[in-house]
């Protein structure tokens, strides 16, 4: 069985968890501290970080892009008849999505408004321009098939989702193609087995307590949005 090494909030481990869920793939995980690495995983990681992915062979595949490609490669993509056109896009798109991840974690943890403000301008930037890449006739990002576009903003789109639920700041305000698409996305997967059985505890203890979002203050939601009721 394929075996992940991760660490339990991180949000690149769970783009690959995704796509492992929605082919079906049986794995297992091992988590880790990222602040005591053990040698074992240094063994393996020449980047020092997760996700691992120890396949079925026993290779250890490292950087999650690398390891989406693989999962690809080895168990058939999500999509028949992918021109090589549309697979450069999906890529970039991908892409868009993955190198906000850390944005969106650096985001959460501010811990005053000038901070949140400053941080938070390149990620709504970034769903909005998704908002202007959705057509609105369809559930996910090209279709009514997922995509690995769709998988790759999983976790920003989870994470964002757990932040309205617990503080109703919506990083998503004022884009509803992009609102729908988040409900259609993560209603579309077992979301849960997505993540550690602990996952929503422990995001709530490291991004929502002693921090902006979290101290029940007022947080800016942007032109367009008066109040955090016009995102329904």
């Amino acid at each position: 069985m394929i075996k992940l090494i991760s660490f339990k909030i991180c949000p690149f481990v769970q783009r690959v968890t995704a796509a492992l869920e929605v082919k079906k793939i049986p794995f297992e995980v091992e988590y880790i501290n990222l602040k005591d690495k053990p040698q074992w995983f240094l063994d393996l990681a020449p980047n020092g970080q997760v996700p691992v992915m120890v396949t079925e062979a026993g290779t250890a595949l490292f950087e999650s892009d690398a390891i989406i490609e693989y999962i690809r490669d080895e168990y058939g993509p999500l999509e028949d008849k992918v021109s090589n056109e549309q697979r450069a896009q999906d890529r970039a798109w991908s892409y868009l999505g993955s190198k906000h991840y850390l944005v969106q974690c650096g985001t959460m943890s501010s811990k005053d408004r000038e901070t949140f403000i400053k941080r938070s301008e390149k990620l709504v930037a970034a769903f909005a321009k998704v908002e202007a890449q959705l057509s609105g006739k369809t559930q996910f990002f090209k279709s009514d098939e997922l995509s690995n576009v769709d998988i790759a903003w999983v976790p920003l789109l989870h994470r964002a989702a757990i932040v309205k639920k617990y503080t109703d700041y919506d990083f998503l305000c004022g884009l509803p193609k992009a609102q729908a698409w988040q409900k259609n996305v993560l209603g579309s997967l077992a979301i849960e087995n997505t993540v550690s059985e602990d996952f929503e505890p422990l995001f709530k203890n490291f991004y929502l307590t002693n921090t902006y979002l979290g101290d029940g203050q007022d947080v800016p939601l942007g032109d367009t949005c008066g109040s955090s009721a016009c995102c329904g």
